[in-house]
């Protein structure tokens, strides 16, 4: 996986991890998402776009 470095007008530097789409829906469309026991579902359209919802 890759990560993104973003620099601040500090010298502090904060790391993101990064995913790509077709890993979290292993090949697929669709992927499901858990937060706070709230599941989301996260879809990429046929136009590349990426939807996310409750």
């Amino acid at each position: 996986m890759n990560q993104i470095v973003r620099e601040s007008s500090s010298t502090a530097r904060e790391v993101f991890p990064t995913y790509h789409a077709e890993d979290l829906t292993r090949g697929g469309v669709q992927a499901r998402i858990l937060l706070n026991g709230q599941i989301y579902s996260l879809r990429i359209t046929r136009a590349g776009k990426l939807i996310l919802t409750k």
